[in-house]
């Protein structure tokens, strides 16, 4: 039979590469997204998009959204016991995995696997290994499209933020960034692409910058596309 498989959900470009892979694959029963929202502040943890883009991502996604909600600079104590009582609880309806979109960060892949294990359960990660610059390639060959809403100002410039994620925003990259962020350079979220059934209507707000990260924030809109950032 299928695994029940619940994926960890950021709203970007990595989740939403895994989640492609893994709707490729007959023995995978997807059950849902699973997502840390802030609380306070009512949005992705580590992003800074709103809850109700997330909603409207899972919603054309046609998937059930699972939100962790989770205190500003949760202590790991806090944020293991909230995730473990959240997975407790899809574990007793028969889901076995937890998917990511981790790509090669070792020391992240072990805390998540064994965290998993102290309950039974299993992570896997479908686009683990991936040359990053292929992977962010074949996300533009998809027709994904995303927009970085989170830098890193100790890694690129702040004036990234609100970029959207393109050929002319890798030209801009530093050499030594990540081309998909995955040392915590940027962080995206995807507004449409093959796996939607509709795009994510929104406008690019204000910049803001919080200690060393800089923020675009993403305002819901109600036209019947998505507004391109500045």
């Amino acid at each position: 039979m299928p695994q029940k498989t619940l994926v960890a959900w950021s709203g970007g470009k990595d989740s939403a590469m895994a989640l492609h892979e893994l709707r490729r694959l007959p023995d995978i029963d997807i059950v849902g997204l699973l997502t840390t929202v802030t609380e306070g502040y009512d949005r992705i943890s580590m992003h800074g998009v709103r809850r109700s883009l997330l909603e409207e991502q899972a919603e054309s996604l046609g998937l059930a959204l699972e939100r962790v909600d989770i205190p500003p600079d949760c202590p790991n104590q806090v944020y293991e016991a909230r995730m473990q009582e959240v997975l407790e609880r899809f574990q007793r309806r028969g889901v076995e995995t937890v998917a990511f979109g981790d790509l090669f960060l070792e020391e992240i892949r072990c805390y998540r696997e064994t965290n998993l294990a102290k309950i039974g359960m299993r992570g896997i990660f479908p686009i683990w290994g991936r040359n990053t610059r292929e992977l962010l390639g074949d996300f533009l060959a998809l027709g994904f499209k995303g927009v970085v809403v989170c830098v890193d100002t100790r890694q690129i410039p702040a004036s990234l933020a609100g970029r959207m994620l393109d050929d002319t925003f890798l030209r801009d990259l530093p050499r030594d960034a990540d081309p998909c962020g995955e040392n915590g350079e940027f962080h995206t979220f995807v507004f449409d692409g093959p796996l939607f059934k509709q795009p994510i209507a929104f406008r690019a707000g204000e910049l803001a910058v919080r200690g060393q990260f800089s923020f675009c924030d993403l305002v819901p809109a109600f036209q019947n596309h998505a507004a391109a950032p500045r």
